[in-house]
């Protein structure tokens, strides 16, 4: 029998998700899902409290979940979820005490290496260290709460 193939996400937890959606989104030239027709119906039906969402990013939102999405990829158009490349930020009320067992790493290519890293360090993230190892070279940066991710 096949394997069927699965849609997947990465899940980062986050102490402020709409404020990690806004720096992903620009980090990675993606779109900040818009979930904001389906709260409404869901608002309006009564099948949701006022207090599980909020306004971010000039519309209606889910309160502790915001995700980011490839602008190429297929999304539903009643959810907004995106069905592709995709990271959902979810509220966690701990914060960050470990490095990440997982990360991202960003391809820029040696020629745009340094200037990915001032441009992502004006939005927030901060350079950690720079590797130089005989399989290559990047930097290790993290994001505005903390977590690891590397460009090469």
């Amino acid at each position: 029998m096949p394997i069927m193939t699965l849609e997947w996400k990465v899940v980062v937890d986050s102490a402020d998700p709409h404020a990690q959606a806004g720096f992903w989104s620009e980090a990675l030239g993606y779109e900040i899902e818009d979930n904001s027709p389906l709260i409404e119906r869901l608002l309006s039906a009564g099948a949701v409290p006022e207090a599980l969402t909020t306004t971010a990013h000039g519309r209606r939102a889910w309160l502790d979940l915001a995700a980011v999405r490839h602008p190429d990829d297929p999304y539903d158009e009643e959810s907004g979820t995106g069905h592709g490349r995709r990271l959902l930020f979810q509220r966690v009320p701990e914060p960050k005490t470990v490095k990440n067992r997982l990360h991202l790493d960003l391809h820029a290519g040696p020629a745009r290496r340094e200037a990915e890293v001032a441009r992502l360090e004006a939005l927030g993230a901060r350079a950690e260290r720079e590797v130089d190892e005989p399989g290559g070279r990047w930097t290790v940066l993290t994001d505005p709460e903390g977590n690891e991710f590397c460009v090469q």
